[in-house]
């Protein structure tokens, strides 16, 4: 009996057993750590941390630093993911099986973490500006802080290869921007549009969870890779489980892409945010939702490819149509329609970013349809975040934010102009926005290679409808204003949001083969 005791238990053997016998025990309790592969998401945490505790001691007078200071960090940990480029990296690793590990920085996460610190970074230009209009009204410490937090949750979340890192990475994530959306204090459209998120966001996890719990029920793990090779034979007792928890784990997914049904939050979310929050929500939210649904369906249940396949591209039809027939029903006059068409021309892109995953389901080379979703994210980060800047442009002389009030934009501001009519085009997907083109191109392919044909025919369906409205807005800028033009400022962080997007979208327009060579995603 005490022989067995000793054995079973760690500390009693650890003080009976001889030296020698007890140096592996404690070198298995041991893990090296890659410092650089986690740097990108660590720095912007640290960053974060920071930012928090020099707001106790700087000035009100200097409180903009605190920004610059965010700005730098993030540009600073986006640097961080080119030493990475040269291999695959991974850490955090089981003792037995260094192949099975919760961090992994491969092709697929510092393409998804470059999006994400790219576009934390346009927000957090963006925001530069917000703070300095709203004269102090805005506590500039916290705000700075719950982004940067934000940030290096939506970072962690690509690398992410067990369950519970995913789910940790996803709230932490998530859970500063609830906040973020209801900053302005008193502001009763910012505490409902918080209130919303939060709800939606919050029921979204706990289905996730419950999902997972079921998941790991029946595998006995959470690592991707061997719920991929355990689910596969599973215990007739525990099949209906692991299907229940299948099912729960896409649905809790589906809420954090904004895919229709569970998209009632986005419209108010983003109009009672403050305008680079909706921006950053619009980019950073998305990339997160939709790279944690490839590693949940395509890396840890692909031989549930029966299941969630069909499931994503019912989602993804009914996701676009409702998106794009929401965005085509705003109407000019009424208050914050252009930001609401933003809105629901987000969740009409995320039926489009759907496609390329439904298809992975029924495609021999899934990898290559993952690759179009990426690509295909990349092109509407850059163009949508140049959108969101000329609104935020907009919105500093006109509150409301109206699409009416873009009318005669380019007599006041013909750059701003120019560059929102581009910007408009290559999300309608027509020539000069190239990029637009490709990347619609790029997903559609994916469906016809896919057998899903259908799918194909709805997409294009959904893309006339969305040249309708784009092509509408674009026309109001060029129109003759009603009065006097109003005068727009172009303050210099808006102005470097505004040159890096534009950059980036005519470059990309120029050679748009770099984005599906960039988009390669490596996962298998």
């Amino acid at each position: 009996m005490s022989a067995l005791a000793s054995t079973a238990d760690p500390l009693t053997f650890a003080a009976h057993a001889p030296a020698a016998a007890v140096q592996p025990f404690a070198a298995n309790l041991v893990q090296s750590v890659d410092w650089l592969a986690i740097a990108p998401p660590t720095l912007t945490a640290v960053v974060g941390l920071v930012v928090l505790v020099a707001d106790l001691f700087v000035a009100d007078a200097k409180k903009a630093l605190l920004g610059w200071l965010s700005v730098a960090g993030l540009a600073a940990s986006g640097l961080l993911l080119l030493p990475l480029l040269d291999g695959d990296r991974s850490t955090f690793c089981l003792t037995g099986d260094t192949h099975v590990c919760s961090y992994t920085a491969d092709r697929f996460t510092l393409v998804v973490q470059f999006l994400v610190l790219g576009g934390a970074l346009l927000a957090a230009l963006l925001s530069v500006t917000l703070l300095k209009d709203a004269d102090k009204r805005l506590p500039e410490g916290e705000y700075w802080f719950l982004l940067l937090s934000s940030a290096a949750g939506a970072a962690l979340l690509p690398a992410s290869r067990d369950l519970a890192t995913l789910i940790v990475a996803l709230e932490v994530a998530s859970l500063p921007a609830f906040a973020l959306v209801g900053i302005r204090q008193g502001d009763r459209k910012s505490s409902e549009a918080a209130l919303k998120f939060f709800l939606s966001s919050v029921t979204a996890t706990a289905v996730s969870l419950l999902g997972i719990s079921f998941v790991y029920a029946s595998t006995g793990t959470l690592y991707l890779t061997q719920v991929a090779e355990r689910i596969q034979h599973v215990d007739g007792q525990l099949h209906t489980l692991a299907q229940t928890g299948v099912v729960l784990t896409l649905i809790g997914f589906a809420f954090k892409t904004a895919a229709v049904p569970f998209h009632f939050w986005v419209p108010d979310t983003y109009v009672g945010a403050p305008l680079p929050i909706a921006a950053y929500l619009s980019v950073v939210g998305k990339a997160v939702g939709f790279s944690g649904l490839i590693l949940v369906t395509v890396v840890a249940l692909p031989s549930y490819a029966d299941v969630w396949g069909p499931a994503l591209a019912a989602l993804a039809a009914l996701t676009m149509t409702v998106g794009n027939v929401g965005a085509l029903r705003q109407q000019a006059t009424r208050a914050y329609s252009a930001v609401r068409l933003l809105a629901w021309s987000s969740v009409g892109q995320a039926g489009y970013l759907l496609v390329p995953i439904a298809a992975a389901a029924y495609s021999d080379d899934a990898e290559h349809s993952v690759g179009s979703t990426v690509a295909y994210a990349l092109m509407y980060a850059a163009v949508n975040l140049g959108a969101f800047a000329v609104a935020a442009l907009v919105g500093r002389t006109k509150a409301a934010n109206r699409l009416a009030d873009y009318r005669g934009l380019y007599a006041s501001n013909p750059v701003a102009a120019l560059l929102l009519a581009f910007f408009l085009l290559c999300l309608a997907g027509l020539p000069p926005g190239i990029i637009g083109l490709f990347a619609k191109v790029t997903v559609f392919s994916a469906a016809v290679d896919a057998g899903l044909g259908w799918l194909a025919v709805v997409m294009a369906v959904n893309v006339v409808i969305a040249l309708f409205y784009y092509l509408q807005w674009t026309a109001l800028l060029f129109r003759a204003p009603e009065g006097e033009p109003a005068v727009h400022r172009l303050p210099a962080p808006l102005t470097a949001a505004l040159a890096l997007t534009g950059v980036v979208g005519v470059a990309l327009s120029g050679a748009p083969q770099l984005v599906l060579r960039f988009a390669d995603t490596g996962l298998f």
